[in-house]
């Protein structure tokens, strides 16, 4: 996604040596030892403390470079053969609103055939029967990277759900078009969440009482984008029987920004940077649509503290937020929380973990707080 020179061979090579040797050299025994003087949460162990602070530095480094590792993950370019792998055709022209269609007039969004991924992979072939509910999930990744494909990272949130509920028999996670600074900006990946939604509905005819839609980071921007649609424009599709957010990014914009540091003398809550104010990351995602669209766009920033937003949630399905205590995205996920309260009353249900910090839910080691969250939202779907 980077244009930057250190995405370039070989400079790539030469900064992540750098980065490695000044990690293991300097970093590592300075978060050593002032994880054991003080750390930032004490409910923390020191290697739990440790490691929030080297995956911090993993996402900083791959904001610069891109993708660490040798070879890219699964995209929507391709379907990998024998992994519960379908592939999803465009949306029809006639579930594209006019409201839609200038969205999508500053980027040239248009909608285009993509992969979509089953677990089970036998899911695939039988999908589930009436009554059995399905979790149609819409991974994170800061709209530039991750995959929907079950050997992504990512999967662990949907793969975890589907273990802990036992009222879910599978879940279908659409590979919507990553963000570059040259192609896919906003609506593009709200044009493949609703091809995704549109295969389940019309394609497959599974009833929207059995569907779950979730998100997690942006992928619950995503969520929260594509039930704003379903809610406010007449087509054929039905809004889904429930809504999860796992750790929201709902304010794309500037207003939840606090300055951002990178000190290796200050050890961190959470590995997620943002927010930190304009960066190559949003930029991608806003494309053409520019800061504006960032600030006032219920579509792009639902819990934007700009003034000039009006943003209300009639109409949105039973949801349930999920949080975490320590992660930088807590203050817009809460604004987030008491303006769907406003609107939902009860059928808004929020658990927020004190000692989690962002998506929790994707580390084993993030206890006790990622199976309590679990558990709340095994009862939360069987209830």
């Amino acid at each position: 996604m980077s244009d930057s020179i250190y995405a370039r061979r070989p400079w790539k090579f030469f900064y992540l040596l750098y980065q490695l040797t000044v990690t293991l050299a300097v970093r590592l025994p300075i978060w050593i030892f002032l994880s054991m003087i003080r750390r930032p949460r004490q409910s923390w162990s020191v290697s739990r403390t440790v490691l929030v602070q080297l995956l911090r530095q993993f996402v900083y480094i791959t904001e610069k470079i891109g993708p660490i590792l040798p070879w890219e993950e699964p995209s929507h370019r391709e379907l990998v053969p024998n992994s519960g792998g379908v592939w999803v055709e465009p949306l029809p022209s006639s579930e594209i609103s006019d409201e839609l269609l200038m969205l999508a007039s500053a980027s040239g969004a248009i909608p285009v055939r993509i992969p979509g991924y089953w677990i089970p992979a036998s899911s695939s072939l039988s999908p589930a029967k009436k009554g059995e509910k399905v979790l149609y999930s819409l991974h994170g990744g800061g709209y530039y990277e991750g995959s929907a494909h079950p050997s992504s990272p990512m999967a662990a949130i949907p793969t975890s759900i589907l273990k802990s509920c036992s009222s879910i028999t599978c879940t279908f996670a659409i590979e919507y078009r990553l963000s570059t600074q040259h192609e896919n900006a906003f609506p593009t990946a709200l044009f493949d969440a609703l091809s995704g939604y549109h295969y389940l509905i019309n394609v497959l005819h599974i009833s929207p009482s059995d569907i779950i839609v979730e998100g997690d980071s942006a992928g619950g921007n995503l969520a929260l984008a594509l039930t704003r649609y379903l809610v406010s424009n007449k087509t054929n599709l039905p809004v889904p029987s429930s809504l999860l957010l796992l750790s929201p990014w709902c304010d794309i914009g500037l207003s939840h920004d606090v300055p951002s540091s990178s000190s290796t003398l200050k050890l961190h809550a959470d590995y997620d940077p943002e927010p930190h104010g304009i960066d190559d990351v949003k930029r991608a995602f806003l494309g053409r649509n520019g800061w504006g669209a960032a600030e006032i766009n219920p579509y792009i920033s639902p819990a934007s503290r700009n003034p000039a937003l009006s943003i209300h949630f009639k109409g949105f399905p039973p949801s349930f937020i999920v949080a975490g205590g320590a992660e930088n995205l807590a203050p817009q996920i809460r604004l987030l929380r008491d303006r769907m309260q406003r609107d939902l009353g009860s059928k808004l249900r929020y658990f927020e973990a004190e000692g989690g910090s962002h998506d929790y839910i994707l580390f084993s080691w993030q206890e006790p707080e990622r199976s309590n969250a679990l558990q709340e939202i095994a009862d939360w779907i069987s209830a």
